[in-house]
This record gives C-alpha cells, structure tokens and sequence, in this order.
C-alpha cells in the first residue's frame, strides 16, 4: 500500500470535478392550459363518500372473516379451548357461526375438528359483504344521477 502527500506534485495540476447545472422546474408545456384550483368539487364529495362507506364495510367484513378463519385453523390444529386466546377467539366467533351449525357433518379425528360451521359462516359472510358494498356504490350512483 503506498500513501500520497497532500503536496505530491503529480496531483498539483488536477481539476476539480466538473460542475453541471439542473433545472429544477422545467417550462411549461405550450399545449397545456393553466388550471385553477378549486376549493370544493360538490360532483366529486358524494361518490367519495360511497367508496368510504363500502371501504368501511370491507373493513368491518375482512376483521369479521379473520376471526372465524382463526377459529377454523384453532379447531382444525386441536387448540386447548381452555387457553386464554383460544377462549377468547371462540367467545367472540360463537354467535357468528352459531346459524350455521348443523347444516354438515363435523368430521374430527385425534382432536383435530374440521369446522365446516365455520368454513360455511366465511363463504356466506363474504357473499354478503359484499352485497352490502354493492348496494351501497349502486344506491350512491343512482343518488348521483338523480342529483
């Protein structure tokens, strides 16, 4: 490894790097026409607001179907129902899948319960959730017309 001096006299002539100079904002396109800002677009407010309902609707529906998939998958692995989560997660399941027990046979084997009660609830409760975000865009650009 060899070390230079600071004054060794073959980097005395050296230039700095060259310096290139960026336009940070370019022109305008000659073709466009400015445009104004608007404060409030009373057209847009109310389709935003159909697709916020159906985002919530989503959102109340997807938390719903985690939780009976969570019970689906405790039962199915042979979960301690005596657990604390476990406890907790089929409290709060149990009134959600109640409709749609004994509709099919529950097969289980060494513990292990394949909860078609629960696959079932998750089919049906997809299906109306989405229903209900449906009808909700329907209704807002059937409100939208209208206005």
């Amino acid at each position: 490894m060899h070390y230079t001096e600071p004054d060794d006299p073959r980097f005395a002539n050296t230039d700095p790097a060259p310096r290139y100079v960026v336009e940070t904002t370019p022109p305008p396109p000659q073709h466009l026409q400015p445009v104004e800002r608007v404060e409030r677009d009373e057209a847009y407010a109310p389709s935003w607001r159909g697709w916020r309902a159906a985002q919530i609707v989503y959102t109340i529906g997807g938390i719903i179907e985690v939780l009976i998939v969570i019970r689906a998958l405790l039962e199915l692995l042979a979960a301690n129902p005596d657990a604390g989560f476990s406890s907790f997660i089929y409290g709060i399941t149990d009134p959600l899948v109640a409709p749609f027990q004994g509709v099919f046979p529950t097969p289980h084997t060494n513990g292990s319960v394949l909860d078609m009660a629960a696959i079932l609830a998750i089919i049906v409760y997809a299906l109306v959730i989405w229903a209900i975000a449906r009808l909700l865009d329907l209704a807002q650009r059937r409100s939208n017309r209208v206005v």
